[in-house]
């Protein structure tokens, strides 16, 4: 199963909804599986995320802001800004019994993430692999073999078809109650694909949903999704499948792709979800003072930490362009892929430092900001290609590839 799991994620990883590339073009309407997507449903009334501290001018310690500990499932309080309806599940969720979140404390300390033993030499083409072009659309579904051999991974590993949903893939979780795999796809439906890559619809009526995962033990899905869908303007939110939304308010969407994005559990039993920025380097956009460093909303270009019973947020790291996955690895590090600037800087993979600003809105180019004297920008820990919108992230924790323990996959 870690071998499936593996290849599957590798498979689906390259995600849609990133920055630096054009709009994707609207879907066209497909066949839905014979269960219907349910109309959404009033919400239960959530809080809205409101004003928390956020590192400005200097970096901040590595504390966290206090966030009541997480329990069994409560109620959410009322909220005070009316938001839209929730999506709702098609079918209940299988009954599971949620234990409470074991609380232990973060580690602080960054470690190195070299693989408990050392991994192959450096990953060369599969067999018969080439650079794949950038500027077309990939007929994957008709040339399966072909795609299988072009996709390029390290020596001894491999990577093949498995299924097909109807849509562009957005996010992956694996349920821990039924082993089942469940996709978002852009156009707003979860599905679920079974063992023998049989596919139904799950959940249905999100604004592009981009971010699912699991609380661990349980079966609540926890989705990301947009509210509003304006440029600045926009909102996003996080909801619980069959519960409703959870928090609101959230910023949302420079060029109608900054959001909030993927979503994580940490060892501590909270919630971890990153939100973009609402410009391309915290500029304003328009107006006369177009092009004049902006004031970043609290909560925007950021990774939050949630109660997931109550939807309390607090700020968790700051500087991140568009953090569109984050990941969890076997030492209680956080890590987060996030894409770089229109200018074309490399593309970054971040070892998240608690209370750290890791570079938004400060670039070295002609037209972007310089952090204050006395403010700590924490650099990236890796970086890729310009423009190569690096999106779905992972820390393998299987048993198949034990050279590869805690390794980073991207």
């Amino acid at each position: 199963m870690n071998k499936f799991r593996l290849f599957v994620l590798l498979l689906l990883i390259t995600l849609v909804v990133s920055c630096g590339g054009s709009e994707a073009a609207e879907e066209s309407p497909t066949s839905q599986p014979a269960t219907a997507v349910a109309d959404a449903a009033s919400p239960t009334s959530p809080p809205t995320a409101t004003n928390t501290a956020v590192p400005t001018d200097t970096a901040v310690p590595a504390t966290n802001t206090a966030v009541p500990e997480p329990a069994t499932a409560t109620s959410p309080p009322t909220a005070t800004t009316e938001v839209e309806a929730s999506p709702t599940a098609i079918e209940p969720n299988p009954t599971a019994v949620e234990p409470e979140p074991t609380a232990i404390e973060p580690n602080p300390t960054a470690v190195d993430s070299t693989p408990s033993s050392p991994p192959p030499p450096a990953p060369p083409a599969s067999p018969g692999g080439v650079e794949a072009p950038t500027d077309a659309n990939y007929p994957a579904n008709t040339d399966v073999a072909g795609w299988e051999n072009r996709i390029r991974v390290p020596a001894g590993f491999s990577v093949n078809y498995y299924g097909r949903v109807d849509g562009q893939p957005t996010s992956i979780a694996f349920s821990p109650v039924d082993g089942q795999l469940y996709i978002a796809v852009q156009a707003g439906t979860i599905y679920k694909m079974d063992g023998a890559g049989g596919v139904s619809a799950y959940a249905g009526g999100y604004n592009t949903p981009t971010g699912i995962a699991f609380r661990p033990g349980t079966n609540q899905l926890y989705v990301s999704s947009r509210v509003r869908d304006e440029n600045v303007g926009g909102e996003a939110q996080v909801s619980v499948v069959n519960r409703g939304q959870l928090i609101g308010g959230l910023p949302c969407c420079y060029t109608y792709f900054h959001s909030a994005n993927g979503i994580a559990f940490g060892p501590d039993g909270y919630g971890y979800v990153g939100v973009g920025g609402r410009a391309d380097h915290g500029e304003i956009l328009d107006g006369p003072n177009a092009g004049q460093q902006d004031e970043l909303h609290p909560l925007e270009a950021s990774i939050l930490r949630f109660n997931p019973d109550t939807g309390e947020v607090s700020v968790y790291a700051t500087g991140f362009r568009n953090p569109y996955d984050i990941a969890w690895d076997g030492f209680g590090q956080l890590w987060a892929t996030d894409n770089t600037p229109d200018f074309d800087p490399p593309e970054r993979l971040h070892r998240v430092v608690p209370g750290g600003l890791h570079g938004y809105p400060y670039y070295d180019c002609d037209v972007c900001f310089s952090p204050p004297d006395g403010v700590t920008v924490i650099p990236p820990l890796v970086t890729f290609t310009p423009s190569s919108s690096p999106t779905g992230v992972t820390a393998y924790s299987g048993s198949q590839f034990p050279g590869y323990n805690n390794a980073i996959f991207v």
